[in-house]
């Protein structure tokens, strides 16, 4: 009997939209359960850790997001082979945490100049970021071995505010592109897209 799953996070893509694309990349069916501010205080208490994601396997309870995006990810089948392969797209998506970091720093901060210094910060970061991404990447377009990975749905939702701002953003990064094309390419990602609310992060 196939494992029942729930994710439970906020209606933003943030720290679960990973887990949410690896399940419907692979197809396998999940609660996808967004909860408001309300919702979240009601259930704090029997978190873990006291923080969101979290995912539910058949009643047993987990939390932290990279350990959700693993579990998930072999779970399904898109870790990557055992052993180096594996290691290779974990790299990756810890990676990911770098610029994940820089884009929400700079999308929340109040204060008009800091947020003016930090935009002008990843106009240099950005495309360093991508250089090194491009040069991890296989000329198929997927960074691990030659099929989709976590580590390209990693990259995929990564970069979804950057290219929905400049479109041509990869223009310089071809490898980097075919990564966006495969995983837009996946039926299950497709089908997903088209229903998820559009949330500014």
């Amino acid at each position: 009997m196939a494992p029942k799953y729930k994710l439970t996070y906020f209606n933003v893509r943030g720290r679960a939209e990973l887990a949410r694309l690896i399940f419907a990349a692979a197809g396998v069916e999940f609660e996808d359960a967004r909860v408001d501010g309300a919702q979240w205080a009601a259930i704090k208490e029997t978190a873990p850790m006291g923080q969101l994601p979290l995912l539910e396997v058949d009643g047993k309870t987990m939390c932290q997001s990279t350990a959700i995006f693993r579990y998930a990810a072999k779970e399904t089948g898109l870790s990557g082979k055992p052993g180096w392969e594996e290691a290779q797209a974990d790299m990756l998506v810890c990676g990911m945490e770098d610029l994940f970091i820089k884009l929400v720093t700079a999308h929340f901060e109040k204060d008009e100049a800091k947020k003016e210094e930090l935009k002008k910060e990843l106009v240099t970061f950005v495309p360093q970021f991508f250089g090194n991404y491009e040069k991890l990447c296989g000329p198929d377009g997927f960074f691990v071995g030659s099929s989709l990975t976590y580590a390209d749905l990693a990259f995929f939702a990564g970069t979804h505010n950057i290219l929905k701002e400049r479109a041509d953003a990869l223009e310089n990064f071809p490898k980097l592109a075919k990564v966006i094309e495969n995983v837009k390419d996946n039926k299950g990602v497709a089908a997903y897209i088209a229903e998820r609310p559009d949330t500014a992060v």
